[in-house]
């Protein structure tokens, strides 16, 4: 693999620089480009760099390299402010998110992952849905004496039981089906139901936010962070207080796209207070300021030491709390998949001369 360079010459001649390429995922993108090198999908000479760095951690080890035209990173890299002179650029986000280039959106042209991780991320829902309605920490620990008699009831799915989906595309339609077919009534939210609906041909059962907190016993967060105020899709804060006040007594809460929606420190004080009975996160508020915190560095965030609450919280098995790193989409048969999209866009990209992907911001 075309894993280091051995000379500033060697560089400055890279056609494409695909950073913060890890594990299974840096092995699967060599596979691709090789094979879309023999099928004449991508020129012959093309010349790639696949690195675990991302793009701030490289330039400042190689000060004097320019960056092609093209490039493709995860979500921890930051594009210096330069990048954006001269011709237009292209960056593949290789992430299903793409709120941390969408300021970037009108002078470069953005491609995210769209199709990689939807079961990956819908199974995930799966997952700790039978772990919050299962009370698996409580079982758990109940191991350690063995006790039988006095364990808490778990929370059976059925029919009776409502589950609500907010964000409704890919991976949220595949959330849907998935609790649809373990019996639960599924109702889905979406600010693009309309369209969603005739493209569904309806079937999801669309209602509005305000129906499907006040009757849900389970909500899942599958919305696509959008940062931009101006948008129609702006949902910071979303899941705020006052909303998720109205919901039913015991209301589980699951988030698997992103932390910003759902702020941690109000889900912590809903499960203090009784409203929330049972929480699931594959995702935080601000993730790099987190990772600090859970360093050991000094933050201020109020979130993300609500955060740290409920990892501490999940670790002991203290609380109907289940966590994880953002690893939902982490799956085999992601991780492979993840990489053929991301060529996929790359095949377009010289398709179209370089000049902008068959799929790119804005999608909506």
């Amino acid at each position: 693999m075309k894993d280091e360079v051995k000379s500033k010459k060697d560089m400055a001649n890279y056609d494409i620089i695909h950073f913060e390429a890890l594990g299974p995922e840096a092995s699967h993108l060599e596979e691709e480009i090789i094979k879309a090198i023999e099928q004449n999908e991508i020129p012959p000479k093309h010349n790639y760099l696949i690195t675990p760095d991302n793009v701030q951690v490289f330039l400042k080890q190689n000060p004097d390299i320019v960056l092609p035209d093209i490039i493709t990173t995860k979500t921890h890299s930051v594009i210096p402010d330069n990048y954006m002179n001269g011709k237009k650029k292209s960056i593949i986000t290789r992430s299903a998110g793409y709120d941390h280039f969408e300021h970037l959106s009108e002078n470069v042209n953005i491609a995210s992952l769209r199709e990689y991780c939807v079961n990956a991320v819908a199974q995930t829902a799966m997952k700790f849905l039978y772990a919050v309605a299962g009370k698996l920490n409580h079982y758990t620990k109940n191991t350690e004496t063995f006790e039988r008699k006095n364990s808490d009831a778990f929370i059976e799915l059925d029919k009776h039981r409502v589950l609500s989906v907010f964000g409704v595309g890919k991976i949220g339609k595949r959330v849907y089906e998935l609790a649809e077919a373990n019996g639960l009534t599924v109702l889905g939210v979406d600010i693009r139901h309309d369209e969603l609906d005739r493209l569904y041909r309806g079937t999801v059962r669309f209602v509005t936010k305000e129906e499907a907190i006040a009757s849900s016993d389970i909500i899942v967060n599958a919305m696509n962070l959008t940062k931009n105020r101006q948008s129609r899709f702006y949902n910071v804060g979303y899941f705020s207080s006052e909303h998720l006040s109205k919901a039913k007594d015991g209301l589980m809460f699951i988030n698997i796209t992103r932390g910003e929606i759902a702020p941690e420190s109000i889900l912590l004080q809903l499960y203090n207070s009784g409203k929330i009975s049972g929480i699931c996160l594959d995702v935080f508020t601000n993730e790099s300021e987190f990772t600090r915190l859970l360093a050991g560095e000094v933050v201020s965030g109020q979130d993300v030491k609500a955060a740290k609450s409920l990892v501490e919280m999940a670790l002991e098995r203290t609380g109907n709390i289940y966590v994880q790193p953002h690893q939902g989409f982490n799956s085999d048969v992601a991780a492979k998949t993840k990489a053929i999209e991301a060529i996929k866009h790359v095949k377009a990209w010289y398709k179209n001369d370089g000049k902008y992907f068959d799929e790119q911001l804005p999608y909506y």
